[in-house]
């Protein structure tokens, strides 16, 4: 394996009306760049690597992102979380549970998903 671990970052981009919503508009980008910067500080380039990712199906929840091997999902993720992450889930093999997607995430993404439906 190339990398030890990857962080894939929702960078999705849709129209301002889409009922979806979409991970660029809520920082994804910014997000991003702040884990280029601690994986670079931390040296560990070549090692660990973020990268942009499409849709990763989960806009209604905010900003998403999954971190591999372990299959890690993150939801509403803003920039000052990122830091956070990194500690826990890149440097520590830990997970930070007030951001993992759940049973209960996808719960409420499948009720966003379905009051969207009867107002289209």
């Amino acid at each position: 394996m190339k990398y030890n671990k990857h962080i894939f970052i929702c960078t999705n981009e849709r129209e301002k009306c889409s009922i979806k919503g979409d991970c660029a508009s809520l920082g994804s980008k910014e997000i991003r760049m702040k884990f280029v910067q601690l994986i670079n500080e931390h040296g560990l380039k070549g090692k660990v690597r973020a990268n942009k990712s499409g849709c990763l199906d989960a806009c209604e929840m905010g900003t998403a992102l999954v971190i591999y091997p372990k299959g890690i999902w993150y939801t509403k993720v803003t920039k000052s979380d990122v830091r956070e992450i990194f500690n826990k889930s890149i440097l520590q093999d830990e997970v930070v549970e007030r951001l993992k997607g759940n049973k209960d995430t996808w719960g409420q993404m499948m009720e966003i998903r379905r009051k969207n439906q009867v107002k289209a």
